[in-house]
């Protein structure tokens, strides 16, 4: 009997070997190669196979053989005994082979009729694909409106052409669902701002509150802008209602809600004051240093008792300028610390060493320094030793000569040591900040020059739909999009471009560090105006109620309270708060964000299919 069937060759020998053993020579087997080689159906590899044919004696041998075939994975075919049949089974395959050859053939034939008639609707077929990806793109630019379920699109378009486009979006809408609408409108947004006192929070609390929980915006369009804003103006008030509690006034008087820290009785004790003395002095004197006269610090904000002193416009416009250059430079090196987001996502993390790194240095060197002065001398001295207190600013100044002032004691050991290393620190960080970049991008692009490499500035910018060449039917490429329009390391610019935009970003941060500063004190000057326009509407209009106590005076003070409550709303809230709104947008968007965002954008490319595409 017969075996016929093929086998892979590489387990050929390993065939061979284990066929002979099992069997014990029972067997003639004889193994030719294929003249062609044939697909495997299993893996797709192309395998020239082995023919194998195997005479055996005996059922059991048969079975052995079938069976090591089977573990070797063998395609086994049948092989008739006779010489009939088999010549039978040749005949029947040669014929099956024609069959398909010709079936084969007018496939060919049809296929290439059908191709041929693709071959003429190919290009418009390539233009409606172009064409639904453009559209598709934009439509994924859209934000989607959960509750209107519609799809909304802000777009630039011109002046001119606004009438047709919005004649075409009515168009557009006939036979469909939902009717889209086209607006050009503007929404003032930014930064929040606080007012001091506890008076115009609570309005603008109620009011954000009204304007969140309104079931659906309003229809005047003034109306609809300060709707869109509900949010901030809820932040608004609430930071507002902080202030007032922070600075312990509400309508420009101070609010007792803890006792006060300072003592008059005590001090009357300890004091030689008659009535002869009380009378000839309007104002005395409360010294600190005097045992129980002052207990310590008030529990929160200031202490309402500055409201009754002579002096406490100079206390606390001390307080309010240290406190803006406090917060000017904490809301600064955040804004710096920002610009670690964009130096990672954009892939750029030679930045961080070259640029955030020399940045912070210089930052915190000097200024970063100067608030540590400040809570250092508030921690430091007392009212016992103040009149020894040196000045912060004046050895803020010696600093930057390298100097001392006898007349100035310092406030610590080794001061002059410390602020000369800083001042090295800082002036050391300007030439890395200034060639760190541009140095970098130099080393790293002539390697790119001088291998087998193309250079970078060379490569085609990928647009964001293949087959497209950037700014024909798309807005941007992938580069711009995902760099914000700043090409990535900047690979694409010339070298003596590089060290120019690198020197306007050292000169623009390190001049700015010291402009914004200033520019921080802009708060200072805003609280003391807002307080003082306060206390004037309180003197000259509110406490002319409160002079007659008779039944006259009471109906004096109705009409007084509604000239003061409307004069409060229009100055104070309205005016001041506008006021305060947009020095806070401006420090915001000027001295905050220049510390991280670039905003360069990319070249407008209006959505518009190719002239080649067709109609």
């Amino acid at each position: 009997s017969f075996v016929a069937g093929v086998i892979h060759p590489w387990r050929v020998s390993a065939f061979e070997r284990l066929l002979w053993r099992a069997c014990r020579g029972y067997l003639v087997a004889s193994f030719v190669e294929m003249p062609e080689p044939m697909e495997d159906l299993a893996t797709g590899e192309t395998i020239t196979w082995v023919i194998f044919l195997i005479s055996y004696w005996g059922e059991q041998i048969g079975q052995k053989i079938r069976k090591i075939s089977d573990c070797f994975h063998c395609h086994v075919y049948p092989y008739p005994e006779s010489e009939a049949s088999r010549e039978e089974t040749m005949n029947g395959l040669h014929n099956q082979i024609q069959d398909l050859s010709v079936v084969l053939e007018e496939t060919e034939q049809y296929l290439a009729q059908v191709l041929d008639k693709v071959v003429v609707a190919l290009p418009t077929w390539r233009v409606q694909v172009q064409k639904m990806k453009a559209i598709y793109l934009v439509l994924n630019q859209c934000s989607f409106d959960v509750t209107q379920k519609c799809l909304i699109a802000e777009v630039w378009c011109p002046v001119r052409d606004l009438t047709q486009v919005q004649d075409a979006l009515r168009q557009g809408s006939v036979g469909f669902f939902g009717v889209p609408m086209s607006s050009c409108q503007g929404l003032l947004g930014g930064p929040i701002s606080s007012c001091q006192g506890l008076l115009g929070g609570p309005i603008s609390s109620c009011w954000g509150l009204l304007a969140m929980f309104s079931p659906q915006p309003w229809p005047c369009q003034i109306w609809q802008t300060f709707f869109e804003g509900r949010y901030l103006i809820l932040l608004m008030g609430a930071f507002s209602i902080y202030t007032g509690f922070i600075y312990n006034e509400c309508f420009s008087k101070a609010t007792v809600i803890f006792p006060s820290a300072w003592s008059v009785a005590t001090m009357a004790n300890h004091s030689s004051w008659s009535s002869a003395y009380l009378a000839t002095h309007p104002s005395l004197t409360l010294d600190p240093n005097v045992t129980g006269v002052f207990r310590g610090p008030y529990p929160f904000g200031i202490d309402p008792i500055w409201s009754l002193a002579t002096n406490h416009l100079n206390f606390l416009n001390s307080f309010k300028m240290k406190m803006s250059v406090v917060l000017g430079i904490v809301h600064m090196g955040f804004g710096v610390f920002l610009g670690v987001f964009n130096h990672v996502h954009f892939q750029q993390r030679h930045r961080l060493v070259l640029e955030f790194l020399p940045e912070m240095v210089f930052l915190l060197a000097l200024f970063g320094y100067l608030v540590f002065l400040i809570f250092y001398k508030w921690i430091t001295y007392s009212a016992a030793d103040s009149l020894v207190a040196p000045s912060i600013l004046i050895h803020f100044i010696d600093m930057f000569l390298f100097t001392s002032n006898a007349g100035n004691l310092p406030l610590y050991q080794g001061q002059v040591a410390v602020q000369t290393v800083l001042v090295v620190l800082a002036l050391a960080s300007v030439p890395v900040l200034l060639l760190g970049t541009p140095l970098y991008l130099c080393c790293r692009r002539r390697p790119l020059r001088t291998g087998h490499h193309e250079p970078v500035a060379t490569e085609e910018r990928e647009p964001l739909l293949e087959g497209q060449e950037a700014g024909n039917s798309v807005n941007a490429t992938k580069e711009d999009v995902e760099s914000g329009g700043q090409s990535p390391d900047a690979e694409h610019l010339d070298l003596a471009e590089i060290f120019m935009h690198q020197a306007i970003h050292t000169i623009e941060y390190c001049l700015g560090c010291v402009s914004n500063t200033a520019s921080y004190l802009r708060l200072w000057a805003l609280s003391l105006a807002h307080a003082q326009l306060s206390e004037v509407l309180w003197t000259m209009v509110m406490r002319n109620g409160f002079v007659g106590l008779s039944y006259v005076g009471g109906l004096v003070l109705v009409p007084v309270f509604a000239a003061f409550a409307v004069l409060t709303v229009a100055i104070l809230l309205v005016m001041e708060g506008l006021s305060a709104f947009l020095h806070a947008l401006r420090l915001h968007w000027v001295e905050f964000q220049n510390k991280f965002y670039v905003g360069a954008g990319y070249k407008l490319c209006p959505f518009a299919f190719p002239p080649d595409t067709g109609e």
